[in-house]
């Protein structure tokens, strides 16, 4: 169960780690901007930015903008979607994730012609660090400008990963013919322990009435669904080990109690009382309870940590978004579980311990 729980809390952490660091948690754009691929623009100079970064939980606030283009070698071609970013941006997230090369190098006095593609396209386009690529707009007239290869990222996010490509915001803003100061929106990025929907409704306060703040809850529905959907698999998973640990205990005790009815007979012919017997057979009981909890602790938690630490089992990242068996120690809901566990066992002895009642001392005494 510790290890169930580990693995599912790490593989949401993991991919929700991902998304919110390719796609910011929160995004603002124009009420207008409703092709992902043609933003209406909006002025980079708005009031309300110093608003948000003062919402508790904000940790970064970024301007973009997205173009959909061609990339195009000498030998083949390849649609993707640009995404323009600024000096400003935040590269944490695929400073982690760089396989090849370099970040590109942004500056405030002129364009850059350094571009970020990812594995997938590099492969696809056979590229590597400081080769030429022309980028084609989808526009009319079309439009075009060269750029060289920094670095190739590889994040495992299979879509993400075989469309997105980051360039210079100017080069955007000159082929859609915007001012400098015009940007496609605003990204917000997070502090780790905050929460989404609460600061989404927020910002979405403080922002002008032409502006739409978007959540990646509700921009990627798909994937927090399926993660929401890993919690199903843990309550069924834990609800099946309990009924096994309930049934073990049950016969555990029973045998006990077997093995005893001689001195069940004695005892009672002594005196002693049903709850005073009942007592005994019940502590011994909790003793093998509190055994198995420790054990169970000391390996799955190991076994956990191990896999945290050296990352040996493996998965295919095409289907899960991820290379390794992810694992995160949540140890509030570790120590719930544990006292959750303890509790079910102590109510299921209650079962067989009655069986004690119904033995006669004289009949117990003769028992072989």
């Amino acid at each position: 169960m510790s290890i169930s729980l580990s693995i599912v809390n790490g593989f949401q952490t993991e991919i929700e780690r991902k998304i919110s660091g390719i796609n910011a948690p929160i995004t603002i754009t124009n009420y207008k901007s409703r092709h992902f691929l043609e933003q209406t623009p909006i002025d980079r100079n708005r009031e309300f930015t110093n608003e948000i970064l003062d919402i508790d939980g904000v940790k970064h606030v970024q301007v973009y903008a997205n173009k959909g283009l061609i990339l195009k070698t000498k030998e083949d071609n390849y649609g993707a979607i640009a995404k323009g970013i600024d000096s400003d941006f935040d590269w944490s997230f695929f400073k982690e994730h760089l396989i090849q090369g370099e970040l590109p190098f942004l500056r405030d006095d002129s364009t850059s012609n350094d571009i970020l593609i990812s594995s997938h396209i590099a492969n696809k386009l056979t590229l590597k660090k400081g080769d030429n690529l022309y980028l084609f707009f989808a526009q009319q007239p079309p439009r075009y400008r060269k750029v060289y290869v920094s670095g190739i990222y590889q994040t495992g996010l299979g879509e993400l990963d075989e469309r997105l490509v980051l360039i210079d915001l100017r080069h955007i803003q000159k082929v859609n013919e915007w001012e400098d100061n015009l940007v496609g929106g605003f990204e917000i990025i997070l502090n780790p322990e905050a929460d989404i929907p609460t600061i989404d409704d927020q910002v979405y306060k403080v922002i002008d009435n032409d502006l739409i703040s978007t959540s990646i809850l509700e921009s990627r529905p798909d994937i927090f669904n399926w993660l929401e959907l890993q919690d199903v698999n843990v309550i069924i998973i834990i609800s099946l080990l309990i009924a096994v640990c309930g049934i073990d205990i049950i016969s555990a005790l029973l045998i006990l109690i077997l093995e005893r009815t001689n001195m069940i007979g004695i005892l009672k012919a002594l005196g002693a009382n049903n709850l005073s017997i009942r007592k005994i057979f019940i502590y011994n009981a909790i003793y093998l309870v509190l055994q198995g909890i420790i054990w169970g602790n000391l390996l799955g938690l190991g076994f956990a940590f191990l896999q945290k630490k050296f990352k040996f089992l493996k998965l295919p990242q095409e289907a899960y978004f991820i290379d390794n068996v992810p694992i995160e120690f949540d140890w509030i809901e570790l120590l719930l579980l544990n006292a959750g566990t303890i509790l079910c066992c102590l109510s299921m002895l209650i079962i067989p311990s009655n069986l004690i009642a119904r033995i006669s001392p004289s009949k117990a005494i003769r028992f072989q």
